[in-house]
């Protein structure tokens, strides 16, 4: 099966860049797919900076070895879907994936060139190239106040427009149950499944506790800073951690959201010396395992959600216990994938600081949540979340082969099983290819990417 995965992709520091790191290595991984990645073109990052506050120049960085990538469109451009689906039409994929959030394609300061990036799974689909969508997050979960917009009433009504395009695509999978009800109960949509986020590695890392607390309890925060993810209640927090455990360390972790540039660095300088908290920034992919291992609890101090949490699945491939601010959406996502996660009230500083102190103190708390979260994990892998999506590909791909059944198929089955067939047909279990075929994309439809991870 070739597959063409548009997406951003490392050393691109742009959204989703990590995860289509792990989408792609698997399917990579798999001698019978040919996989090109469609990626978006390298530029100097000012928003994804290191500890020293330098930016991270994706044209000085070489290419990811053992990929076959094609850098053929332009962030905040209107000619992305021009290119596009001209190296789509020369490649000829069998299955064209997009790895979508709205703003994969372009900021609110350039609507145009983002709206003209999310048209292309449907053009894509209108030159008769099977097109699916793994999208991230939609409009309705989204809190546009806090994250800044403004003219929030045109944006929502123009995203809602834009969600409409996306799911002209053959199909789409949403990472939230809530997300698919939505869809379907909004926009009457019939082509969207559920699919489950996973973990990156191909296999979890039991949790080693004589790295956590030793010399000192490291709590992680790590994301994408300054629009929806923020760190203002969680400084105010940590000083009332440190009071009542004093060998408390906090790691503030991850680039700037591109709309907010030099959000983590402002903050840092707020911050009197002996504050107990160290900045990393940017983190390598190399990177990011020890960092886990060595958390004893990870933070998500988000003031609303965008999706299914990257850093909460990260926390659960490495066996850590999660601290989150109470989001309809997170906890969505723990529910549907059994996560340990305690929960504070949003913008609550002394609620986050008793959550965390009540881990912090409690070793036997820190290893039922560690151990529930890995056992999670075993249940999500990257690997069992992308075989789900090829067998979704390749029934489809099964079912155009065949092509449509004539008009009046339906009628000549019904009448060489209820009329002309012997009266122990139907026992004997006599199906067609066709309707083993409809079977069996009922079946796939109903459980399909819904048991990703299962």
């Amino acid at each position: 099966m070739k597959i063409c995965l548009v997406t951003a992709f490392p050393p691109s520091a742009r959204q989703l860049n990590e995860y289509a790191f792990y989408l792609a290595g698997e399917l990579q991984g798999n001698p019978d797919i040919s996989l090109t990645i469609l990626a978006d073109e390298l530029a100097d990052y000012e928003f994804a900076t290191d500890e020293s506050g330098e930016s991270l120049n994706g044209p000085k960085h070489a290419e990811l070895p053992g990929f076959d990538v094609v850098r053929c469109w332009k962030f905040n451009s209107l000619a992305t879907p021009v290119r596009l689906l001209s190296a789509i039409h020369k490649l000829k994929p069998d299955v064209v994936w997009f790895n979508l959030v709205f703003s994969s394609f372009g900021t609110p300061e350039f609507p145009l060139a983002a709206f003209a990036g999310l048209s292309t799974p449907a053009l894509t689909r209108a030159l008769g190239y099977y097109t699916h969508i793994t999208l991230h997050h939609i409009v309705e979960h989204v809190d546009f106040t806090s994250a800044g917009v403004r003219q929030v009433k045109l944006f929502r009504l123009a995203s809602e427009v834009a969600t409409r395009v996306l799911l002209k695509a053959n199909s789409v999978s949403v990472l939230l149950s809530g997300y698919r009800r939505t869809l379907v109960e909004k926009y009457s949509a019939r082509n969207v499944l559920l699919g489950t986020h996973g973990t990156f590695a191909p296999q979890p890392s039991a949790p080693d506790f004589t790295k956590r607390g030793n010399p000192e309890h490291r709590i992680l925060a790590i994301g994408h800073w300054g629009t929806y993810k923020r760190l203002e209640t969680l400084m105010d927090a940590f000083p009332a951690v440190l009071k009542k455990v004093p060998d408390a360390k906090l790691i503030v972790a991850g680039a700037n959201h591109h709309t907010k540039p030099r959000y983590w660095e402002s903050i840092r300088e707020s911050l009197c010396p002996g504050s107990g908290v160290e900045f990393r920034g940017y983190i390598p992919e190399e990177a990011i395992p020890e960092l886990f291992r060595t958390s004893t609890v990870v933070i998500m101090p988000y003031d609303s959600a965008t999706g299914s949490s990257g850093p909460a699945h990260q926390a659960c491939e490495y066996g850590v216990p999660i601290v989150c601010a109470d989001i309809a959406d997170f906890r969505d996502m723990a529910a549907d994938e059994d996560m340990a996660i305690d929960f504070y009230k949003v913008g609550d500083a002394m609620d986050l600081a008793n959550k965390l102190v009540s881990i912090l103190q409690s070793p036997e708390r820190q290893r039922q949540m560690a151990e529930h979260n890995f056992s999670a994990a075993l249940h999500m892998t990257m690997s069992s979340v992308v075989r789900n999506y090829l067998r979704w590909f390749e029934l489809k791909r099964c079912k155009k082969a065949i092509g449509p059944l004539p008009i009046f198929a339906g009628w000549r089955t019904f009448w060489r099983r209820n009329v002309s067939a012997p009266p122990d047909a139907s026992s004997a279990g006599v199906t067609s290819r066709s309707d083993l075929l409809a079977k069996e994309e009922t079946k796939n439809s109903a459980e399909g990417l819904e048991s990703a991870g299962q």
